[in-house]
């Protein structure tokens, strides 16, 4: 597997070669630092870890210093480790968009927006019931009945109701690398990304 941490910047369009006109999301891609190789031998599986985005140093703890001061950089605000990482890397390299091609399928793992607490028709999409007229006290979008209350006598666990909705961890599989700016480090993939604009997203293959 080969991966990089990015920053969706927002979304465009651009045409195909076959004239067709394709969504997609523009992300700041990297560079990132490896600041640890893991190792089967010396943690019990193989992986690197990836530094994006330069964090104040005042903001920035003493262990935090000496970690990133191995790999000879900069303290860096997000971390993330990329398992059996296809591509041979030594401490203190960086990755950048290169790693990836045009037309190369990847997956898109983000967190989705907050929408705070939602009743079930849009969390759920619940369409709701009756009319408007013979005395409905504004209850079109209510959830209706919870359960039989004669056998269990409480709510079973899994009922769709009202509630916090959105700010999860979503990947999104089958996306498509439709163009590539390596002085900018931009990648455009196909589609929408999960997350607000500025929000951090991991891009891997």
């Amino acid at each position: 597997m080969k991966g990089i941490i990015g920053k969706k910047l927002g979304m465009t369009s651009v045409f195909d070669p076959g004239g067709k006109q394709v969504a997609c999301t523009i992300i700041e891609a990297g560079p990132c630092v490896i600041t640890q190789v893991k190792t089967q031998e010396s943690d019990g599986y193989n992986a690197l870890q990836l530094a994006f985005g330069d964090k104040n140093e005042k903001h920035t703890n003493n262990a935090e210093k000496n970690h990133f001061a191995k790999a000879s950089t900069a303290a860096k605000k997000f971390i993330k480790e990329f398992r059996d990482f296809s591509l041979e890397k030594n401490l203190g390299d960086t990755i950048t968009v290169d790693i990836f091609s045009e037309g190369e399928t990847v997956e898109v793992v983000g967190t989705s927006k907050g929408k705070g607490f939602q009743g079930v028709v849009k969390r759920h999409g619940f369409t709701g019931v009756g009319s408007a007229t013979h005395g409905q006290h504004d209850r079109s979008r209510a959830p209706g009945s919870l359960g039989n209350s004669s056998d269990a006598s409480r709510v079973m666990k899994g009922m769709r109701m009202a509630g916090r909705t959105g700010n999860d961890r979503i990947k999104l599989k089958g996306l498509k690398v439709v163009k590539i700016f390596p002085d900018k480090n931009y990648i455009l993939i196909s589609g929408s990304v999960p997350g607000h604009n500025g929000s951090i997203v991991l891009i891997q293959k």
